[in-house]
C-alpha cells in the first residue's frame, strides 16, 4: 500500500495481474478510505493477445469504472470477424461484452471472473489430454492385436480444427506442438500451476458448488510433478503455446 502514499483523493488504482480477488476487495477498502478508487481488471489473451486480441473483465466502483471505459474500449479487441451471438440485442445485457471487455461489479469481481476462467481452462485442457493420451496408447500391448490402431496424433489435431465440435483455440495450439514433434520431446510433461485454478476450487468449497472436472484437472497437474504421461506433455505443450510457460524437462 506504500504507492497510495503518493496518491490523492480521486485518483484510481488498476490492479491488471491475476490477482487473489479477496486481496482486490481489502485493498479497495482501504484506499477508498483515502478517496482513491481500486480497480482489478482480469485479462486473458496470453502471450499472444496482442496478435489475436484479449478480453478484459474489470471491477470496482463504477463512477471510476466509467471514468477508464474509453481506455478499455480502446485496449479492446472489438469483435472481429467473430459473428454476433443471436439474442444480443434484448434488453439488460452489456454491449460491452462483445467488444471484448466487461464491467463485472463491485471491487474484486473483475479478478474473481477471470479468475473462475483459468479454472474452466484446466478442465478443458485436461479433457484435450486425455483425449490423445487414450489415442496415444491404442496400440497397447495391453489390448488384442486387432484392436490396436497406430493413430497419428498430428494429424487427428489437424482434422479436428477443420469444422469438428471441439476446435478451439487450445486445440489449435496443440495441433502446432503435435506437428513439430509427435512425441511432444520438448516437454516434460511436469505441468505447473499458477494458483487461479487453487482459488476457484477455493470458491467452490466456500459456495458448496461440486466442481469435480477443474478439482481433477488441478490434481493431476500436482501428479505430473512425480509420474509422467503423454497427456502431462500435451498439457505442457498448450501451456506454453497460449503462455510461454516453460516447464522443466528431466
Amino acid at each position: 500500500m506504500s504507492l497510495a502514499g503518493l496518491m490523492g483523493r480521486g485518483d484510481i488504482v488498476i490492479d491488471g495481474g491475476n490477482t487473489y480477488y479477496k486481496d482486490d476487495i481489502r485493498r479497495a477498502g482501504v484506499l477508498a478510505e483515502k478517496g482513491i478508487d481500486y480497480l482489478d481488471i482480469g485479462t486473458s489473451g496470453g502471450v499472444w493477445g496482442l496478435e489475436r486480441g484479449y478480453c478484459m473483465m474489470y471491477g470496482g466502483a463504477k463512477e471510476a469504472a466509467d471514468h477508464i471505459d474509453p481506455i478499455l474500449a480502446a485496449l479492446a479487441p472489438g469483435m472481429g470477424d467473430i459473428p454476433r451471438t443471436p439474442g444480443r440485442d434484448r434488453d439488460g445485457l452489456d454491449p460491452r461484452a462483445e467488444q471484448g471487455y466487461l464491467y463485472c461489479g463491485p471491487a474484486g469481481s473483475g479478478h474473481f471472473v477471470k479468475m473462475v476462467h483459468n479454472g474452466i481452462e484446466y478442465g478443458m485442457m485436461q479433457a484435450f489430454a486425455e483425449g490423445f493420451d487414450v489415442m496415444y496408447r491404442k496400440d497397447s500391448p495391453l489390448l488384442a492385436e486387432e484392436e490396436r490402431f497406430s493413430l497419428n496424433m498430428a494429424d487427428i489435431a489437424e482434422v479436428w480444427r477443420r469444422g469438428s465440435v471441439v476446435s478451439s483455440w487450445l486445440l489449435d495450439l496443440t495441433a502446432q506442438a503435435l506437428a513439430k514433434n509427435g512425441e511432444l520431446a520438448s516437454f516434460s510433461g511436469e505441468v505447473s500451476d499458477s494458483g487461479e485454478g487453487r482459488w476457484t476450487i477455493e470458491a467452490a468449497i466456500e459456495e458448496a458448488v461440486p466442481v469435480p472436472v477443474m478439482t481433477a484437472a488441478l490434481f493431476t497437474r500436482f501428479r505430473s510433478r512425480s509420474d509422467n504421461t503423454f497427456a502431462e506433455k500435451v498439457l505442457s505443450a498448450m501451456r506454453f503455446g497460449f503462455g510461454g510457460h516453460v516447464e522443466n524437462k528431466g
